[in-house]
């Protein structure tokens, strides 16, 4: 239930970064350019106050992707879309570098608190909607900063509680707690939807809720994963772990799950062959030639 790169534009490239815009966003903004329109004198000054909007959640989104490129992760692509923005990052798996990555993001929208604060008072007395505009840009700020530190799994504070308690229970355990914790805050934001009448609300809950359930069963799956017997003769030529046995990859093309060792990197259903096999421990794709072994006695210890 995150937006890809179907059904979106591209805007613009920055620092190998591409930004796309799903087309829903434009549906977005009529509306909410629509019903704030009393807000302003003229409805011109609505579409600012939403372009400011969308410039703010970009740079919280380039928060997310420079600060896993820091840290070594890959990040080449934001999505934005009506319920926010997506920075498709991948840290490398370990916790520091999960939290710095999530943490980015929302020290964005800390920095821009003083420097809007200090705007808004520089316009206060300034004529015409300025500085209402510039109110109303703080105040968006400061709500999207408030709200994205709720300890609610998916967002960055659910996010960010999970890469600390990584460093005390592991990965697993912290995600699963995370994603049991994040329903708990889908039945809060469910019934504040109800109080609000505020269908926005009531998509949003929905959208938290499938990630919440997504997230746990990853845990679950990666639990699979841990505790599967690894097969000899092969080992990842980037972190050195033996690969699990069993249906762990999945063909993108029929969606069927297989092991890619036991198939030599081709789907038993559909025949596709994949040139690159991702290690299920560190995420390293390469060609599954590089993981054979010249004798099983080379495997790591498990």
């Amino acid at each position: 239930m995150l937006p890809t790169q179907q059904g979106t534009f591209r805007l613009f490239r920055f620092a190998g970064i591409n930004v796309f815009v799903h087309w829903t966003w434009f549906l977005a903004a009529v509306v909410l350019i629509q019903v704030r329109s009393g807000n302003y004198s003229s409805i011109v000054w609505n579409v600012y106050e939403y372009l400011a909007l969308f410039a703010i959640v970009t740079l919280h989104e380039f928060g997310h992707a420079l600060a896993c490129r820091s840290v070594g992760g890959r990040a080449k692509e934001i999505v934005l879309w009506p319920l926010g923005g997506v920075a498709y990052v991948e840290p490398p798996p370990r916790p520091g570098a999960q939290l710095w990555s999530i943490a980015a993001g929302p020290l964005v929208n800390v920095v821009l608190v003083p420097l809007l604060y200090l705007v808004a008072i520089q316009t206060s007395q300034a004529p015409g909607n300025v500085s209402e505009l510039v109110r109303s840009v703080f105040f968006t700020n400061l709500i999207l900063l408030i709200f994205n530190l709720l300890p609610v799994y998916p967002l960055d504070g659910g996010q960010i509680l999970r890469s600390i308690l990584w460093f005390f229970v592991g990965p697993l355990k912290s995600l699963k707690a995370t994603a049991i914790l994040g329903f708990v805050g889908v039945a809060g934001f469910l019934a504040l939807a109800f109080w609000l009448r505020s269908v926005w609300f009531g998509v949003m809950t929905a959208f938290i809720a499938v990630r919440c359930w997504k997230g746990y069963q990853l845990a679950q799956a990666l639990t699979r994963i841990t505790t599967a017997p690894r097969r000899t003769g092969y080992a990842c030529p980037a972190c050195r772990a033996a690969p699990p046995q069993g249906a762990f990859w999945g063909c993108g093309n029929c969606r069927t799950d297989f092991d890619t060792f036991a198939n030599q990197a081709t789907c038993p259903k559909c025949a596709t062959q994949f040139t690159v096999t991702r290690c299920v421990d560190c995420g390293t794709a390469t060609p599954i030639a590089d993981w054979s072994l010249s004798a099983p006695d080379e495997l790591p210890a498990q």
